[in-house]
């Protein structure tokens, strides 16, 4: 503790220790505090046309059938932003019998034009990559610089997309009935659905059409209702980039989302369903595409092991658990939720890791130097308070962190450690989606393999390492899909995204992310020889 003690004095920690005011003096610990809330000034939109307030259906912009809207808030401030049609079951039919009309012309179109439509459309969001990190800033509230690396990740998946259009191929296979040839060729889909959330307004929405356009199919998108105006700003860029009408749709809730969604997944018009979100979702939208047996590929939630062995180099593995842990305040699906240090270097790694985060800076995503902005609203801070409180309340020592920023706003959380947590707590068993880092310490390989098996789901895992034979071992054995050797990064579009248990299944981005959008046809021909 010595050593936390001199960091709170250090110069390097000052501007973020005084953003504590002290809850127990005996152990440092250091909760929400008094850091001034820089001016919240938005910047205002080289392009004032990206800023749409309506949906879009079949190539126009479109208001609900009911003329009902919703009103979207900037997470920092708690301000209307603006409004969005709050559509219901009736509009989501429309907006699919639109992409069932447009499939029939679009499937036929050749793979080459599919990819300039999306070349295309990749260049437009670079050309206005500014203006879409400001409103991915605005309504999700992610620090700027994150938000512009995010239109990086999404135009990405476009290039990558336009890219993989032309590589849709077929087998030949050599038949076991002489006078027999077969042939199999890859056809799209047909309308797919679409559900995004609001944690990446950008990317999520590039990582599932780029590979359905690629592969012929249309869309209809349920924008997250949190972050629609990111979604509509894609859409006009679209629009320019000449993608057909029909092709590309999307309609925007809040309160209607359920009802919605239940129609993208009972429609028979609809082959395919592609979803990001909680398990408990995913599941009741899997029952709900039963009755029609859609094609369906689920991302779905996380609760991530980061393990550090004592051979791995320290500096590293700090860095990516800081990484891995606060990106995004926590609210990503492959963040570390449990991070287990082993027994040799516990304590070493505290010290180091507390000191990296004391120089984090929890403020408006637009304040100069900001590095964490808010979470997204105050459902997400009452999740993470409860796992902080139900880690102290069972014996856990909250070292940094571990209460709102009130001086911030509502939805201000500091950026939290925790060490002796234990497998009882919340932490170890749920996904929080905020910004606590829990440290669990552990004796031996397979102990703490064990220990980050014990998850219903299996997104992403990380773990630090120099040991060859070791790295072999504990990649293989974790229950995942992803894993981090070294690193606390795993998204890149040419790497398969996905996970195994209850975090879903099918793959986004890389090689094999057009294959969930098309389907196999095979063709025997016969007498050849005859």
């Amino acid at each position: 503790m010595q050593r936390l003690r001199s960091l709170l004095k250090s110069s390097s920690s000052r501007a973020y220790a005084l953003s504590y005011r002290p809850f127990n003096p005996q152990n440092l610990v250091r909760i929400c505090g008094t850091m001034p809330l820089s001016t919240h000034v938005v910047p205002p939109l080289k392009d004032k046309s990206l800023f749409r307030e309506q949906a879009f259906v079949n190539g126009e912009w479109v208001g609900a059938k009911s003329g009902k809207t919703f009103d979207v808030h900037d997470p920092a401030s708690n301000e209307k932003i603006g409004s969005c049609p709050e559509m219901a079951r009736e509009d989501a039919v429309l907006a699919i019998q639109h992409a069932h009309i447009a499939f029939k012309s679009f499937k036929t179109t050749t793979a080459r034009e599919r990819s300039r439509l999306l070349r295309r459309w990749y260049e437009l969001m670079l050309e206005n990559a500014s203006d879409i990190a400001t409103l991915i800033t605005w309504e999700n509230g992610k620090p700027l610089a994150d938000a512009k690396g995010e239109v990086t990740y999404a135009t990405n998946f476009f290039e990558w997309f336009s890219e993989e259009a032309p590589r849709t191929y077929g087998d030949h296979i050599p038949a076991s009935i002489a006078g027999n040839r077969v042939i199999t060729m890859r056809q799209p889909v047909g309308v797919c659905g679409l559900i995004t959330p609001w944690n990446f307004p950008a990317a999520m929405i590039t990582r599932k059409v780029g590979p359905a356009l690629a592969a012929g199919c249309t869309v209809v998108v349920k924008a997250p209702g949190e972050t629609p105006f990111t979604a509509l700003a894609i859409a006009e860029l679209g629009k320019r980039a000449g993608i057909p009408i029909g092709v590309f749709n999307i309609v925007t809730c809040l309160e209607n989302t359920p009802e919605v969604g239940k129609e993208l997944c009972e429609n028979p018009m609809v082959k395919k369903i592609s979803f990001t979100g909680s398990t408990p979702v995913g599941k009741l939208l899997m029952q709900q595409c039963s009755g029609t047996l859609k094609k369906l590929s689920f991302e779905l939630g996380g609760n991530a092991p980061f393990i550090v062995f004592d051979d791995a180099d320290l500096d590293k593995a700090v860095d990516g658990a800081i990484t891995a842990k606060f990106r995004s305040s926590g609210q990503t699906c492959v963040c570390a939720n449990r991070i287990y240090i082993q027994k040799g270097i516990y304590q070493a790694f505290i010290d180091k890791f507390a000191q990296s985060v004391s120089n984090l800076k929890v403020n408006s995503g637009f304040a100069e130097g900001t590095t964490h902005g808010p979470l997204i609203h105050k459902m997400a801070v009452s999740k993470v308070h409860d796992h902080v409180e139900d880690a102290r309340a069972k014996g856990a020592n909250v070292i940094m962190g571990g209460q709102c920023i009130d001086d911030l706003g509502p939805n201000f959380y500091g950026m939290t450690v925790i060490t002796g947590m234990k497998k009882d707590m919340k932490l170890h068993q749920e996904e929080t989606f905020g910004p606590i880092a829990g440290l669990f310490e552990f004796d031996t390989e397979a102990e703490v393999v064990e220990l980050a098996n014990q998850s219903e789901v299996g997104l992403a895992g990380y773990f630090y390492s120099r040991d060859i034979n070791r790295i072999w071992r504990v990649a293989e054995a974790l229950e995942v899909g992803m894993v981090g050797i070294n690193t606390g990064l795993v998204s890149d579009p040419a790497a398969p995204f996905g996970g195994v248990k209850q975090s879903g299944f099918g793959r986004e981005g890389s090689k094999y992310g057009i294959d969930e959008y098309t389907n196999i046809k095979m063709m025997t021909f016969g007498g050849v020889n005859v």
